[in-house]
């Protein structure tokens, strides 16, 4: 693990957990308005040149700190989904950038069901926009049916290949529309940033940059104004000067020593799990469940989207290894949460996903029953015939899904993190629902065989939840803990509900809203 630990810091202005895409978009942000900060990043100190185009290789951008143990009917995959290192899991993400829809955030209001969020989608439009701007996003607004209001996008649309192409005839047979997919990849040279070459590798992180990932957008912002970056740091808590004003954080160094890092204000943004896990094992006299915890909510209302993946055989060769890892188009016509004739819930499809021979997301799992002779014969005509895609699927809180910690201890004496996750029988007659249309849409495209993947579970959100009250969320819309003055939570796990949009488009419009408020009334917060 290559380590930045020399020369640690004692006291800064703001202390950051995570160095992912909240956590050095905070660093960028509030860095540039003359404010001391300091990064605390678990993992390794990765650079584009870490990232080489190959699946083994790819595995190192996946977790690999202390183990996070899973349970539950419907256990979330932290292995594959979360991050390590610095870039967190937005440097292998797949750059889906859809908005979440206005329904999304009046899920209790308009369905009542789940919770409200604490802000409405025009709250959260221009942080879109700009979010859009800066980084960068492919598409084509015009073709988006479903796309909430907000500015054109930047770049015109990806390419698109045979495979999506061929996918797409089912859909526009069962009179389905489809456009090209939101995407935070360039399709042009977008900022002195290279255009995708479309070589199907999203998921091994990108080299040349053309994917908006935090090592090629903010990190680089972070260090010009000054950030201090620690890698292979392990924050082991928050320490409190008074019952509502925290004072420090504490961590574990590349080395293994303790060390403590005084902060005015505290930002947590290393992923919805490791959020939670810091709060919890931050209890005090005066928060004895941990901090932001007096109503037991923190870790309540893991969520995680339930994703379907559908493949076809084709007589026509669809080049399956082109593009990019999202897919190139995508249909929502089942975004409508009551549409008639499926259950309740959102839905949207990723269509024409480039995919390899190999590995989790590769050709052979796709069919885990064939082996031997059969799986040599089937992985020859599918490297030229196959194609693929798959639905991102809305799940519900539910107060049972949650992180926890165990008795178990890792290697720096903290204590080891339990996530409970099951399916409501809701969210699975929604999934069933996908996986059955999925079929149909692939045969109807002229596939000689058709199939779904096995089930898998995609994104940690929620357990953490903003809201408007102490008594039904731990944070207010800021992500500033309610009964904590000087201490914000960033990322995923903020969101009261997930709707079907991949989630990083919202998390980093949510991190560009909190950091331009503490801009703007710095004081308030650090009395």
């Amino acid at each position: 693990m290559k380590a930045t630990t020399h020369r640690l810091p004692l006291a800064t202005d703001v202390a950051i957990v995570g160095g992912g895409a909240a956590g050095l978009l905070f660093a960028a942000r509030l860095a540039s308005a003359g404010r001391r900060v300091v990064v605390l990043e678990a993992g390794p100190a990765w650079s584009l040149g870490d990232l080489a185009s190959s699946q083994i290789w790819a595995r190192r951008l996946k977790w690999g700190g202390a183990p996070v143990l899973g349970a539950g009917a419907h256990p979330f995959g932290n292995g594959f989904g979360v991050g390590w290192g610095l870039g967190g899991s937005a440097l292998h993400h797949y750059a889906g950038w859809p908005r979440m829809h206005p329904e999304d955030f009046r899920l209790r209001s308009q369905f009542g069901r789940g919770f409200d969020w604490p802000l409405d989608y025009d709250t959260l439009r221009p942080w879109y926009d700009e979010i859009q701007a800066e980084m960068g996003v492919s598409g084509d607004a015009d073709l988006e049916p479903w796309r909430p209001p907000g500015a054109p996008y930047p770049m015109p649309p990806l390419k698109t290949y045979r495979h999506g192409e061929s996918l797409a005839k089912g859909f526009r047979k069962l009179g389905m529309r489809v456009g090209p997919a939101p995407l935070g990849i360039n399709s042009v040279v977008y900022r002195g940033r290279a255009a995708c070459i479309d070589d199907g590798w999203c998921d091994a992180g990108c080299p040349i940059g053309a994917l908006a990932n935090p090592l090629i957008t903010h990190y680089p912002q972070a260090i010009k104004a000054g950030a201090r970056i620690l890698t292979g740091v392990t924050a082991a808590r928050i320490r409190m000067r008074s019952a509502q004003r925290a004072a420090a954080v504490d961590f574990v160094d590349a080395d293994g020593q303790q060390r403590s890092l005084a902060a005015r204000v505290i930002v947590l943004a290393a992923g919805a799990i490791h959020n939670a896990r810091l709060l919890l094992e931050s209890a005090t006299d005066a928060h004895p469940r941990g901090l932001g915890n007096n109503h037991d909510l923190v870790g309540r209302y893991f969520q995680c989207h339930a994703i379907v993946t559908s493949f076809g055989m084709f007589p026509e060769p669809t080049e399956p290894h082109r593009g990019v890892n999202a897919g190139s188009l995508m249909c929502q016509d089942g975004y409508d949460k009551t549409r008639a004739g499926k259950p309740f819930g959102s839905y949207q499809w990723g269509i024409g996903q480039a995919i390899k021979p190999n590995d989790l997301l590769g050709i052979a799992n796709t069919r885990p029953e064939i082996f031997g002779p059969r799986l040599t014969e089937f992985l020859q005509s599918a490297a030229k015939h196959i194609a693929m895609m798959s639905a991102v699927c809305e799940t519900f809180a539910d107060a049972s899904n949650r992180i926890e910690l165990t008795a178990e201890r890792d290697r720096h004496g903290l204590r080891v993190v339990r996530v409970t996750h099951s399916l409501s029988t809701e969210a699975l007659a929604l999934r069933e629902h996908v996986s059955r249309e999925g079929i149909e849409i692939v045969r109807a495209a002229g596939a000689s065989d058709a199939w779904n993947g096995v089930a898998a579970t995609a994104h940690a959100l929620g357990g953490t939840l903003m809201g408007r009250s102490v008594s039904d969320s731990v944070t207010d819309s800021f992500g500033r803990l309610h009964e904590i003055d000087n201490v914000f939570v960033a990322g995923g796990g903020l969101f009261p509900s997930i709707g079907a949009a991949s989630p990083t488009f919202t998390l980093y419009a949510l991190a560009a809203r909190t950091a331009a408020h503490l801009r703007q009334n710095w004081r308030d917060y650090v009395r």
